[in-house]
């Protein structure tokens, strides 16, 4: 028997997560995803399935390199203006089925230190 990549037992958590966190118009999700190289989040209303608010590593006008956890600061902070600037203040926080730690963790410290509430 083949033994659970660790991106299949990540995609099981977050479909765990998912059965008890979703996303309204009065408090979207924040729904966080990182790849080796990247890191991308976006705030979502699920009733809706509409992407409120985005923000990535990837972009070109951003310096921070998104492998760390400094560029997770950036994003974070990024994306916690794009969303106060669309009048949202409070998100639900979904970590994507990883662990809360490094990158993740980094990002969501300087989301609500930029002003989101969750």
């Amino acid at each position: 028997m083949a033994r659970e990549s660790r991106n299949e037992k990540r995609a099981r958590i977050h479909k765990r997560i998912r059965k008890h966190t979703s996303g309204t118009p009065e408090r979207p999700r924040l729904a966080v995803f990182r790849s080796l190289n990247h890191i991308y989040v976006q705030v979502i209303d699920d009733q809706q399935g509409h992407t409120l608010v985005s923000a990535a590593s990837t972009e070109k006008d951003l310096k921070a390199k998104g492998g760390n956890v400094q560029g997770a600061k950036v994003i974070g902070k990024l994306v916690a203006e794009r969303a106060k600037e669309k009048g949202i203040q409070k998100v639900v926080f979904d970590r994507g089925g990883y662990q809360y730690h490094g990158r993740v963790k980094a990002l969501a410290d300087a989301a609500r230190e930029a002003g989101l509430e969750f």
